[in-house]
């Protein structure tokens, strides 16, 4: 056995959904053979992590990389280097903004050959669910679409509609009948024009105004409709970017009711709020809007909770002049978080680490490879798992700078913001991809990852 070890992990603390327990590991064929307290074999190569986090790779189930199509906004290459950095190491690809998206499982092929090419950690991607492909849904499931995505406002595409109630409850029954899970962005079309309308007749164009045109009664009714529907047709539903805990309700009580349904909220709702927006402006531009401060500290208190299932950036880049307008509502929005949001996370946590790391490892990780159905071999630092995980170390605070980013676009709210955590090693199916600050044994290519 001694001579087939690939890498021993040793003197770390290691983060599981239950416990912070100090203990070495033992990779093999680049999964996790061995946990103990301590491993003496010899191995190909060790790491010493000296008292230092053992985090599980995160799985950042939401992010919107942009290629083909819109590769200048961001890229396969560039995105997942920067998840890689901020200890990522699994992404879920949105079909949009990618050009044409993806809503039909040609278009799926294309992009999973392109993330095969230049991803350096393993992915996996979404189909669209929209007016237009109700009948390529099975054939997305057959390519291994992780599930489906629509919008239930103006996604700010024109080739990828928005769904109304009639042709998402017909969609839910046939994701049901094909055992696809339907993600929903929840704002209600009708109540979003309606608030909009109020604010531009009003000749007000500011932060404040659009954060005034997408009240939390819009995330609201979306959520209801949706619940509603997933309820009605049997459908398993993922509630994306819930920003209040009025939302997280919602999904608490269907739950309650036998509704198949989880919340995802994002780092940006747990780090900012609608002053944070005004001060910083286009670069905290995101829909649904960030709230205000009470309810922002209540959504903490709901991931603690356990009644937030999972944690995904929404990642949403592009270049600078689409962040210029003096006119907010113009403003493309999109946050960039996809290297510094869980970073920042954790760094919330410096001083509560053993409470609170291992709620962080199960909202990041073992919940959304549950959720979506690859947790045979993914999102935990157990025997039998893929060796995913990053080292993590907490010191003195420290300004996040434009440099400091992998991102294509070194565009981001946090730019700026002190963080206590650093990543400082990330490693998929037992390779290092990033160390101290460069990535690190390339090409390691990705692998696709399909619903089990």
């Amino acid at each position: 056995m001694t001579s087939e070890l690939e890498l021993i992990v040793r003197g770390g603390l290691l983060v599981t959904p239950d416990a912070v327990i100090r203990a070495d590991f033992a990779v093999a064929e680049g999964r996790i053979v061995r946990i103990a307290p301590e491993i003496t074999d010899d191995a190909a190569a060790a790491l010493e992590a000296d008292g230092r986090y053992i985090f599980p790779g995160i799985i950042d189930a939401h992010v919107h990389f942009n290629e083909p199509g819109r590769t200048e906004w961001e890229g396969i290459a560039s995105g997942s280097a920067a998840l890689a950095a901020g200890g990522g190491t699994a992404f879920f690809d949105m079909p949009l903004n990618s050009e044409p998206p993806v809503v039909d499982a040609a278009r799926l092929r294309e992009k999973r050959a392109l993330a095969e090419e230049k991803s350096c950690v393993d992915f996996a991607l979404w189909g669209g669910l929209t007016p237009l492909n109700l009948d390529k849904l099975a054939a997305l499931r057959d390519a291994g679409a992780i599930g489906l995505k629509a919008f239930m406002s103006n996604s700010g595409i024109d080739s990828f509609p928005h769904v109304n109630a009639t042709v998402l409850r017909e969609g839910m029954k046939r994701a049901a009948k094909l055992g696809l899970i339907v993600a929903v962005h929840a704002e209600d079309d009708a109540l979003a024009a309606k608030f909009t309308a109020i604010q531009k007749a009003a000749g007000n164009s500011d932060a404040r105004a659009w954060l005034a045109s997408r009240p939390v009664e819009v995330e609201l009714e979306a959520i209801r409709t949706a619940i509603d529907l997933a309820g009605e047709t049997g459908c398993a539903l993922h509630i994306v970017h819930v920003s209040s805990p009025e939302g997280v309700a919602l999904v608490e009580d269907a739950r309650a009711a036998r509704v198949d349904v989880t919340a995802e909220t994002c780092p940006h709702y747990l780090l900012l709020n609608d002053k944070d927006v005004a001060r910083l402006g286009a670069v905290a531009k995101c829909a649904p809007p960030i709230r205000d401060e009470k309810r922002r500290k209540a959504l903490w208190a709901e991931v603690r909770a356990g009644r937030i299932h999972t944690i995904g950036s929404d990642h949403s880049p592009e270049p600078a002049d689409l962040k210029t307008s003096e006119n907010f509502f113009e403003i493309w929005g999109g946050i960039a978080g996809v290297q510094h949001g869980a970073q920042l996370l954790l760094s919330e946590c410096a001083a509560t680490a053993e409470k609170d790391l291992p709620r962080l490892a199960a909202v990041l990780a073992r919940n959304v490879a549950r959720r979506f159905r690859i947790d045979g071999r993914k999102g935990q630092i157990a025997e039998g798992y893929d060796a995913d995980f990053c080292v993590v170390e907490f010191g003195s605070p420290r300004a996040i700078e434009a440099d400091d980013l992998w991102t294509r676009h070194r565009i981001s709210a946090y730019v700026g913001r002190k963080n206590r955590a650093r990543v400082s090693d990330t490693y998929v199916r037992g390779n290092a991809v990033y160390a101290e600050g460069r990535l690190v044994n390339l090409p390691t290519p990705g692998r696709f990852l399909r619903p089990g």
